[in-house]
């Protein structure tokens, strides 16, 4: 659990440089589109796919205007009719990282909850009786005093400076 809610975290600190849950995959291109957009149909989508090199399973395509949109599992292809640009993006889960978050964000129900609670609980009770089994001048009335001090003043330290 402890591993859990410890890697979780620290990817969870750093989602704004990286997306811990899913891997983004994004690719441009330019490509001709050889038919009006009146006359584009689902085997015309596949071909585009097989020449895009797209392994994604078609779901279904979309064209508005000048815009040519084929969605595809996990994600979509777009392209601008008249200017021949387009994009794909496929979006699949990161391993291992999207299973942690899963818990850590506490998505399941209530069993885990309870699971959760019980072992924060545990996690408590671990630090308070912590303070008190070394006894003596390593112990809370002495360098333990100090540490427990600069484990209170750090955190209030960083509330003041972002808050």
């Amino acid at each position: 659990m402890t591993i859990i809610y410890a890697l979780s975290g620290i990817a969870m600190n750093h989602r704004h440089e990286w997306n811990p849950n899913y891997i983004i995959t994004e690719k441009e291109f330019t490509r001709e589109i050889t038919v009006p957009a009146a006359d584009i149909d689902r085997d015309y989508a596949l071909s585009v796919l097989d020449d895009l090199d797209v392994a994604a399973s078609y779901r279904t395509h979309l064209v508005a205007g000048d815009n040519f949109r084929i969605f595809v599992e996990g994600g979509s292809v777009s392209i601008n009719i008249a200017e021949g640009r387009g994009s794909v993006e496929i979006i699949r889960k990161r391993p291992v990282f999207n299973q942690l978050n899963f818990l850590h964000y506490n998505t399941p129900r209530r069993l885990w909850t309870w699971f959760a609670d019980l072992y924060a609980g545990s996690l408590i009770i671990i630090a308070i009786t912590g303070l008190f089994i070394i006894r003596g001048k390593n112990g809370i009335t002495g360098r333990g005093a100090w540490l427990t001090g600069l484990g209170i003043i750090i955190p209030l330290l960083f509330l003041w400076l972002y808050l």
